[in-house]
C-alpha cells in the first residue's frame, strides 16, 4: 500500500536523524524482518516482566528493558528498508501492524496479570487501542495518509511515559481517598482510555467530514414516486430498417 507517513510527534525529527544513523551503521546481515521479530520479542519481554513484578519488585527493570528493545526493533525495521532501498510497502505495512497488535496484547496482558493494573482496566485499554488502530488503518486505506502521532504524542513518547511510570509507580500503593483500592496503573490506564476514546472520536469525525467533501451526494434525479417510462423495444440494425421500408412501399409501386 502506497501511503504518505505523517509523523509530527515531539521527538519525531530528532528520532529520525538518530534512526538513520543507526540504520547506516548496522551490519548488512541484520534485516528488517529480524528487527520486526526483535520488536515483538521486546513486547513479550515487557509483558513477562510485569507478571514477574507480582513476586519480585526488582523485576521492574525487565519491562523497561523490553520497551527499549521494542523501540529499537519497531523503529528501525522500516528505517533500515528505506536506507537500503529494499522497501516493500504493502508487506511492511501489513507485517509491522500485525506485530504491533500482537505486541500490545502481550504488553497489556502482562499488565493485567500483574499487581500494578487491574485486569478490567487492562482489557478496556486493549480494546480502546484496537479501536483506534482500526480507525487509523481504515483512514490510511481511504486517504493514503498514515498518521503516526496525535497531539504531539507518538509511539516513542508513549513508551517513555510507560517506562517512567513503571519505575515511579511500581512501589506506590493507594490506601485512602476516593480511589482507595485502585492499583497504581489504574489511574494512568483510565487517563489512557479517555485519551484513546477522544482520539477515536475526533479522528473519525475529521475523516468523515473530509470524505463527505470529497464524495458529495450526487444531484437527486427523478422522484421515486413518479413512474418510470416503459422500456423501448430494441431497434433493428440500419440495414434491416432499410429493407423494411422498401417492403412497405413496394406494393404501391407495382402495376395493377
Amino acid at each position: 500500500m502506497e501511503q504518505t507517513r505523517e509523523h509530527g510527534s515531539v521527538l519525531a525529527a530528532a528520532e529520525k536523524r538518530l534512526l538513520v544513523r543507526i540504520a547506516r551503521a548496522l551490519p548488512s546481515w541484520i534485516s528488517s524482518d529480524q528487527l520486526t521479530v526483535l520488536a515483538l520479542a521486546g513486547m513479550a519481554t515487557a509483558g513477562a516482566g510485569y507478571v514477574l513484578m507480582r513476586w519480585d519488585p526488582r523485576a521492574v527493570w525487565i519491562p523497561v528493558f523490553g520497551l527499549l528493545v521494542n523501540w529499537f526493533g519497531d523503529s528501525l525495521d522500516g528505517t533500515v528498508a528505506r536506507v537500503r532501498g529494499t522497501e516493500r510497502p504493502r508487506y511492511g505495512f501489513y507485517v509491522d501492524h500485525v506485530v504491533d497488535i500482537v505486541g500490545a496484547t502481550f504488553l497489556l496482558g502482562g499488565l493485567g496479570a500483574s499487581q500494578v493494573m487491574s485486569p478490567t482496566f487492562a482489557l478496556v485499554l486493549l480494546v480502546s487501542y484496537l479501536l483506534v488502530s482500526a480507525e487509523v488503518f481504515l483512514a490510511t486505506a481511504v486517504h493514503r495518509v498514515f498518521r503516526l502521532s496525535f497531539a504531539g504524542m507518538g509511539p516513542t513518547e508513549l513508551r517513555i511515559l510507560l517506562a517512567t511510570g513503571t519505575v515511579l509507580l511500581s512501589r506506590t500503593r493507594i490506601t485512602g481517598g476516593p480511589l482507595a483500592g485502585w492499583l497504581p496503573f489504574d489511574i494512568g490506564g483510565a487517563g489512557a482510555i479517555a485519551g484513546l476514546v477522544a482520539v477515536l472520536i475526533i479522528s473519525a469525525a475529521r475523516n468523515i467530514a473530509a470524505l463527505r467533501r470529497l464524495e458529495p451526494l450526487p444531484p437527486s434525479g427523478r422522484s421515486s414516486s413518479q413512474p418510470s417510462a416503459p422500456p423501448q423495444p430494441p431497434q433493428p440494425p440500419p440495414q434491416h430498417r432499410a429493407s423494411a421500408r422498401l417492403g412497405a412501399v413496394g406494393p404501391s409501386c407495382r402495376p395493377s
